[in-house]
């Protein structure tokens, strides 16, 4: 059977004993990078055959591993922080493994965009997951969509592009559109900014910025 075990998105200590116990049992561990992946397992003493399973590879050899599960392998797909699935590879592999009767499990763990979302004190009742917007081609044309999407909104952004992103979206959405920018969740250097886009987009202006960012945006409300 095939695992989804997520893994901590900074600190080490944010992984639940389960998937550690899975981990530990699994024949094989499927991973992004085995270098960043080699780390966390080290530091919990889990020495398991890895094999490398990323957006580059996944054609051509999600085939061959779902074969070897239906054969009688267990393995677990983790990725470098988080869940799989999320904005991370493993829609390739859960559905061919859901047409060769593989069964799938996914546990419950990190994800960057909840506590980024619990945070930031926008409405949390509805919201919508955009993960990270396409760099070019697409990309106005979503912008336009989200500019009167009513429910609060989630997007990753690279430390690079960020500004530039909050500039385009005071363009789009409107300066005072209210919004939570974090970053480093879980780390020594964890920080999060709220305000207005003109606030946090001046305010990041003046930062050298550094590690993972979730952008949460207020929903348009017609006034």
């Amino acid at each position: 059977m095939l695992y989804l075990v997520p893994t901590p998105i900074g600190n080490l200590k944010d992984v639940t004993l389960r998937a550690l116990e899975i981990l530990q049992s699994v024949d094989v561990i499927l991973c992004e990078d085995t270098r960043t992946s080699s780390k966390f397992l080290q530091h919990y003493s889990i020495q398991k055959p890895l094999v490398p399973y990323h957006m580059h590879n996944e054609h051509k050899v999600v085939s061959n591993l779902v074969d070897e599960m239906a054969m009688g392998k267990n393995m677990a797909l983790i990725t470098d922080a988080g869940t799989p699935g999320v904005s991370d590879p493993a829609f390739l592999i859960v559905r061919e493994c859901i047409k060769k009767d593989v069964k799938v499990e996914s546990l419950p763990g990190a994800t960057a965009f909840v506590p980024a979302l619990v945070n930031s004190g926008l409405p949390t009742n509805r919201f919508c997951f955009e993960g990270f917007l396409p760099p070019k081609k697409g990309r106005m044309t979503l912008l336009k969509k989200l500019a009167v999407e009513e429910r609060t909104m989630i997007i990753y952004e690279s430390p690079m592009r960020l500004v530039k992103t909050l500039k385009e979206f005071i363009t789009y959405f409107g300066a005072e559109r209210q919004c939570s920018v974090s970053r480093e969740i879980t780390k020594m250097f964890e920080e999060t900014k709220r305000g207005t886009l003109e606030e946090v987009s001046a305010y990041f202006q003046e930062k050298t910025v550094k590690g993972e960012i979730v952008i949460v945006l207020e929903g348009f409300e017609e006034k």
